[in-house]
């Protein structure tokens, strides 16, 4: 495969960025491959190679790269401008699209990140209940803001500590974390700060381990707890938000939450987020009420536009068809993992291969994974024209843009490369 110009590009890159690149997960050994363009299964990078993406940059394109409605809706807005700082009419288009979708979110407030929306939300949980602390499970993945870039001690109810340099121990105090799938430890949580735990945030399926399900039950038991010691209990959308089902996980596990935050496909690819919930809990929020948020590119029409454009194609097709190439993505790479002391998870259009053989159903369980083995398993088949995002930690998505030809030449592209590795 030919990769000079990703390599040359790449040395330059190392002289601007840390570690070459814009975001941590971007980066990967021995240089990542620098993208041209997208077209709708397949990204193409600088040295002509093109690849079959599952990537999708890590979920938002559901629909696939460019699609033609998407631009031409997108075209029409930069004709007249892109950012006002000001109300615009795409707003309540795409606004009365996801209360249609989330009947839990009877009013919301637009932002430009998934980091924002979970921030936002829990400062407002925080600001609306009068107390100080929140729950988050081991491994889910919230952004990049200080109360959720903590990872778990020792003990299902141990406070949590900074992941990262930079983040005080001051902050980090306020978060507890507990262990996903373990509704007895979050029950000990709530109990033990019963008084001072504003609200549990929560994956309803981790997708920042690979893909962790919920077991049966759990979300539905976590919202009884939560209802019982009035915390309120926030739904981390963003990546099952229109992917799951168009009212996402709330939709498909029928457990509704207080608050919920959106992002990925919601701006079809553009930078977005949102969070929500009923009109008595956002009216906490400035300058109705005391809880502060803002943003100059909050609600830009661009993204509203580009959003709108995404929904109104998935009200028309359904989610049905992807949902149905994730089931025959999980069959084929399941029937190959048996043999190779390998498992897949996923559900809907999410899957992911994880390099073990005993079921992941915990953070635990993934950080158990080979991931020597997963690194190699992914080069391999970037050789083979198969891009998917580079970490097992990662989640694999489809688009409506796949086919099952699509589907079929990666399993033929993996089964090659488990045949290599012996």
């Amino acid at each position: 495969m030919r990769s000079s110009r990703s390599q040359a590009l790449y040395r330059k890159a190392r002289a601007l960025f840390p570690a070459g690149v814009s975001s941590p997960v971007r980066a990967f050994a021995p240089y990542p491959r620098f993208l041209r363009k997208g077209r709708g299964a397949y990204v193409y990078d600088v040295d002509e190679n093109r690849y079959v993406d599952f990537c999708l940059a890590f979920g938002p394109l559901i629909l696939g790269h460019a699609h033609p409605y998407v631009i031409e809706r997108v075209r029409e807005q930069l004709e007249h401008g892109w950012n006002f700082g000001a109300p615009s009419e795409p707003e309540l288009e795409l606004a009365e699209r996801v209360r249609r979708h989330f009947p839990s979110v009877e009013m919301m407030r637009f932002v430009n990140s998934g980091t924002e929306a979970t921030m936002h939300a829990i400062r407002l949980a925080r600001g609306a209940a009068g107390r100080r602390k929140i729950v988050k499970t081991t491994g889910a993945y919230h952004g990049a803001h200080d109360a959720v870039l903590v990872a778990a001690g020792s003990g299902a109810t141990t406070f949590g500590t900074p992941s990262s340099d930079g983040v005080l121990g001051d902050a980090a105090k306020h978060t507890i974390v507990v262990p996903f799938n373990d509704a007895d430890a979050m029950r000990a949580a709530i109990t033990a700060n019963a008084r001072d735990v504003a609200a549990v945030i929560l994956e309803p399926v981790v997708g920042n381990a690979g893909v962790i399900l919920p077991e049966d039950g759990y979300l539905r038991e976590v919202r009884e707890l939560t209802q019982a010691h009035d915390v309120f209990l926030i739904f981390d959308e963003v990546i099952t938000g229109f992917r799951l089902a168009m009212g996402g996980a709330q939709q498909h596990y029928r457990v509704r939450a207080d608050l919920t935050t959106l992002g990925k496909i919601l701006g079809g690819g553009v930078p977005i987020g949102a969070f929500g919930g009923s009109r008595e809990l956002m009216e906490h929020i400035a300058p109705a009420g005391k809880v502060y948020q803002a943003g100059t590119a909050s609600g830009n029409p661009l993204a509203m536009t580009a959003g709108s454009a995404t929904l109104e194609l998935l009200e028309r097709t359904g989610l049905d068809g992807v949902n149905a190439l994730g089931d025959r993505m999980r069959k084929g790479l399941s029937k190959l993992a048996a043999a190779h002391r390998s498992r897949v998870q996923g559900v809907a259009s999410m899957f992911q291969w994880f390099c073990t053989a005993e079921p992941v159903r915990t953070y635990e369980n993934a950080m158990r994974c080979d991931r020597d083995a997963w690194h190699r398993m992914f080069l391999a088949l970037l050789e083979e024209r198969v891009y998917l995002p580079p970490s097992q930690f990662e989640t694999c998505f489809l688009s409506t843009a796949h086919t099952a030809k699509d589907v079929d030449a990666t399993l033929e592209a993996f089964a090659t490369c488990l045949e290599r590795a012996g």
